[in-house]
């Protein structure tokens, strides 16, 4: 099994920041409002736990992104792609490729700067989902958040080279 870009680790890092920021400003603004309740309202106590909630922050991002990075698995083997994730629930995905219908690699802005790509994996019968608020961005049923770019061109050219030869023998 091959594990994923060690950049995928910011990938991972990102989403837990953006989740615990939102909570963690609110948590800021319920505390400075409580004070006010109580009429000790200060500015310094309410920035100090914004400051310890970052540092926390930052610690559990570190930590959710080294786990997730080391429990991000796929193997491409001769009948398919096999997937393992999950740091409390394991998720195992194999797709044959007689299944696969495209593979697209994409590059964001951050993929670009950290040198990844990422790999799309469509298929017929697809479970994948939508996720976002505006952008309704798609996941695919193989998805790949992190390859290198070599890589990733080299396994869309021999996943689409196994559609191929499979769909002939049909």
């Amino acid at each position: 099994m091959n594990y994923l870009h060690p950049g995928a680790r910011w990938i991972f890092r990102l989403r837990t920041y953006s989740l615990l920021f939102i909570f963690g400003l609110s948590l800021t603004v319920f505390y400075y409002q409580l004070q006010r309740v109580f009429g000790k309202e200060s500015i310094i106590g309410a920035f100090m736990v914004f400051i310890i909630y970052i540092i926390f922050m930052i610690i559990v991002g570190e930590i959710y992104a080294r786990m997730s990075y080391n429990r991000w698995l796929y193997e491409i083997t001769h009948d398919g792609i096999k997937m393992e994730r999950g740091i409390i629930w394991k998720k195992y995905t194999s797709i044959p490729f007689e299944r696969v219908q495209n593979v697209e690699v994409l590059r964001g802005v951050i993929a670009r700067m950290i040198g990844f790509s990422t790999i799309e994996v469509e298929t017929a019968g697809n479970s994948g989902s939508f996720f976002g608020r505006k952008d309704r961005r798609y996941e695919s049923e193989g998805h790949l958040p992190a390859i290198d770019v070599h890589e990733a061109e080299r396994i869309r050219q021999f996943i689409m080279k196994k559609v191929r030869d499979t769909g002939e023998g049909i």
